[in-house]
């Protein structure tokens, strides 16, 4: 059997979320400051590339300093995170 290491799933858990909320605040600033400009592509493209290399470097960080568990810990904390804020946010068609 598999040992588990519960405190670092817990503790990459804790980043994940942490990190995953920054990452869709990010997100809806990004979105906000491309919409009220002439050309959104570029505010759009240079938020995405600032945001997914600071999640892939924390990422990264992880999984290097915490270990195979705590990289778990933090992807399933980002995905449970992107779930809950897709579920509320929604997508509304009129």
């Amino acid at each position: 059997m598999i040992a588990v290491d519960w405190s670092t799933v817990i503790a990459g858990a804790a980043l994940g979320s942490v990190v995953a909320a920054l990452y869709f605040a990010g997100l809806a600033l990004g979105m906000r400051f491309a919409l009220r400009r002439a050309n959104p592509v570029v505010v759009l493209m240079l938020s995405a590339v600032i945001r997914i290399a600071l999640l892939l470097a924390v990422a990264w960080g992880v999984a290097v300093l915490g270990g195979a568990w705590a990289a778990v810990g933090f992807a399933v904390a980002f995905l449970i995170v992107r779930m809950v804020v897709t579920r509320i946010v929604g997508v509304r068609l009129p």
